[in-house]
């Protein structure tokens, strides 16, 4: 009785949190449940080389310390170091397209690194970051990285914040086309592509082409001229007042590492300035046949004759 009732009580409080959205009454405990486990995320990912280091302490104790163990230390130290090579490398190149996207679209942003995928606090497509209040983290800022926009900021606790990510199914963003004024509504929708809500339905638009972020009023939770993604498909316009598109998002999801949040917007609309270079198209080889006339059968006598 007492399991159904935690499980009939559970449910009840995750009705009322999604009726509730952006005003839940359960977001002061969303709140503080973020208070209590962003340290520990944050601690356990930490402590993970240590875990492991202790680990391996243990498996190598005992009196088999011969060659072959030896040989198994060396070989897994020069593995972790390689390793922490290659990800301090990866970290380096993630925060240098960062501070790039920062600089040509003028955003004043915080670093902060993933430390856990998927919040203590709900079910949603969310990550939590090791930065927070302390940090001048406030809720409904845009996050963003080295590749475009990532989510924004639901929920803050003093050192960590739970982030939002754009493929969230109630994730929205308003977005503007390259190049042009067309407006629309991107949304989430888990793994597949983003699908878009261009307000013109008889707007001209064609795959490849490429959106950014409209920005929201007093720019929160959308700065401007975030790079959201590249258009893969356009649904057939049949006369309805809206057209539907679907984005290929610039950011991978599912390879998060390095992040930032925006604490100050630019002073002015950055508009397409931020979108990478477009790559060049591959030019298409052609092949030219010259054919050379053969002489008439029966020589040049015949030819005479």
């Amino acid at each position: 009785m007492l399991l159904v009732l935690l499980i009939a009580i559970a449910f009840a409080l995750i009705t009322v949190d999604i009726r509730g959205g952006e005003d839940s009454p359960v977001d002061g405990a969303r709140q503080a449940a973020a208070s209590v486990f962003g340290p520990i995320e944050n601690g356990v990912s930490g402590a993970v080389d240590p875990i492991g280091n202790a680990v391996t302490a243990v498996r190598e104790s005992g009196d088999r310390h011969d060659r072959l163990a030896q040989l198994e230390r060396e070989n897994a130290a020069l593995k972790a170091e390689l390793g922490s090579d290659d990800r301090s490398r990866s970290r380096l190149k993630q925060l240098d397209k960062l501070l790039g996207v920062a600089g040509k679209g003028q955003y004043g942003i915080k670093g902060a690194q993933v430390i856990a995928i998927g919040a203590a606090q709900g079910f949603s497509w969310t990550i939590t970051i090791d930065a927070g209040a302390d940090d001048g983290i406030e809720r409904d800022m845009t996050v963003l990285n080295g590749d475009g926009l990532v989510g924004r900021v639901t929920t803050v606790g003093p050192g960590t914040a739970t982030v939002l990510l754009a493929s969230d199914p109630d994730f929205t963003v308003g977005t503007r086309m390259e190049a042009g004024d067309e407006l629309g509504f991107a949304s989430g929708q888990g793994d597949r592509p983003l699908r878009v809500e261009l307000l013109n339905g008889k707007a001209e638009i064609k795959k490849g082409d490429r959106l950014v972020t409209f920005g929201s009023q007093a720019d929160k939770p959308f700065v401007p001229g975030v790079p959201v993604g590249v258009v893969s498909r356009v649904d057939p316009s049949g006369g309805d007042l809206t057209r539907t598109l679907y984005v290929t998002p610039f950011v991978n999801f599912s390879k998060l590492d390095v992040v930032g949040v925006v604490v100050q917007a630019p002073k002015k609309d950055p508009r397409d300035t931020v979108l990478p270079a477009k790559p060049k198209p591959t030019p298409t080889p052609t092949v030219t046949v010259t054919v050379t006339p053969s002489a008439p059968a029966g020589g040049p006598d015949q030819q005479e004759q």
